[in-house]
């Protein structure tokens, strides 16, 4: 069972970024261009959220705090959020705009990768929670941001997105 944590909390999330440079080879013209500006735009908010939010709250690694050995060589800095978690809802996220069905695959990703972070004792429940938090809010931001200038990929309805 530690094989399949470790594995999960080290490599899905390479998983992760291979299937949305899958997605993004296979996408039109239009969308690989909007999709880029919109990872690059919401990537910069969500780190910059992160950053600040860990600047404000200081969540003790479970492996210092429990003293136990994590089952993942980590430093002992502040574990809140998950850089992970982040990273992998952020895709998500920012892919449910394009397809419903990928973006919902990833969150079930990036959940199963902040569960596993946590089994491997390198990060509290708050540090997933809050890492989803933070990439929600810079993909809204994001959105708000693509539907104010005029996104024309932005203008279809759910109901038009492909699943």
């Amino acid at each position: 069972m530690n094989s399949l944590i470790i594995f999960v909390a080290k490599y899905f999330l390479f998983i992760s970024v291979a299937i949305v440079g899958i997605y993004w080879l296979l996408t039109s013209k239009r969308d690989k261009i909007a999709l880029g500006v919109r990872l690059v735009i919401g990537g910069v908010i969500a780190l910059g959220l992160a950053r600040v939010g860990a600047h404000f709250f200081y969540d003790t690694r479970p492996f210092v705090r429990d003293h136990i050995k994590p089952l993942i060589p980590h430093a002992n800095d502040n574990g809140f959020p998950s850089d992970h978690a982040l990273l992998a809802s952020f895709l998500g996220f920012t892919l449910l705009a394009y397809s419903r069905s990928v973006g919902f695959f990833l969150l079930a990703m990036a959940v199963l990768i902040g569960g596993a972070r946590v089994a491997a004792h390198v990060h509290s429940p708050i540090d997933i929670v809050g890492s989803f938090v933070f990439s929600a809010i810079a993909v809204l931001v994001t959105h708000l941001a693509f539907k104010h200038f005029g996104s024309d990929h932005q203008q279809r309805t759910w109901r038009q997105r492909k699943l």
